[in-house]
């Protein structure tokens, strides 16, 4: 898996292999995970989105402890994935990256909990999958509105971004900052680090 510039996002590629019948990949393996990222993705919930071309979802990112860390991957057409550091101290607050998830490339894109995480459908019918470290609890769920000029996301020229009424009224990255939504770098920090330490101890006893 490859680092990207912001701490707790990370990129991998799978080898893909073809012939006459169609593909087959490895799309995760938890201890490659473990190793590559010195994070523990304990799977508690996988999702299914089905979108389409200029559908926008997000910024979504939840309450740190427990947060939610996502493992995405794109298995029909093409998105846009973004990942924005909203965490409050970190050394690239506000900043964030993008990588096109594809069902050619069959690239993964993970996400760690406290960092906020939204896509935009460059194809009709695009299909994104995601592996949850935590299931949905609304009451800590929340969002920042991707087209928040502050974190001025560069989304796709000519595609109208179509959001749902939930992230078209979500508040901006300041509005969320003053309201005391945001996680805190240190807070994420410790919460990799102990549930690292929960894996590992449950590794020893097994």
């Amino acid at each position: 898996m490859q680092a990207l510039d912001i701490a707790g996002a990370w990129i991998t590629k799978p080898r893909v292999f073809g012939d006459d019948r169609g593909t087959f990949h490895e799309w995760f393996c938890a201890e490659r995970f473990r190793e590559s990222t010195g994070h523990d993705l304990r799977v508690l919930q996988a999702n299914c989105s089905v979108s389409r071309r200029g559908v926008l979802r997000g910024v979504h990112f939840a309450d740190v402890p427990p947060g939610q860390g996502k493992f995405v991957t794109c298995v029909r057409g093409a998105v846009l994935d973004v990942v924005v550091d909203i965490r409050l101290g970190s050394p690239t607050y506000r900043h964030w990256v993008a990588r096109q998830l594809d069902d050619r490339t069959r690239r993964a894109l993970y996400v760690a909990e406290g960092l906020g995480h939204a896509f935009m459908a460059l194809s009709d019918d695009a299909t994104v999958v995601y592996l949850c470290s935590e299931g949905y609890a609304p009451g800590r769920e929340h969002g920042i509105h991707p087209l928040d000029p502050e974190l001025g996301i560069d989304w796709p020229a000519g595609l109208e971004p179509v959001l749902s009424e939930k992230d078209e009224g979500a508040p901006s990255l300041a509005e969320a900052e003053r309201a005391g939504l945001l996680p805190s770098f240190d807070g994420c920090q410790a919460h990799y680090d102990r549930r690292l330490a929960q894996s590992e101890a449950r590794s020893e006893r097994q």
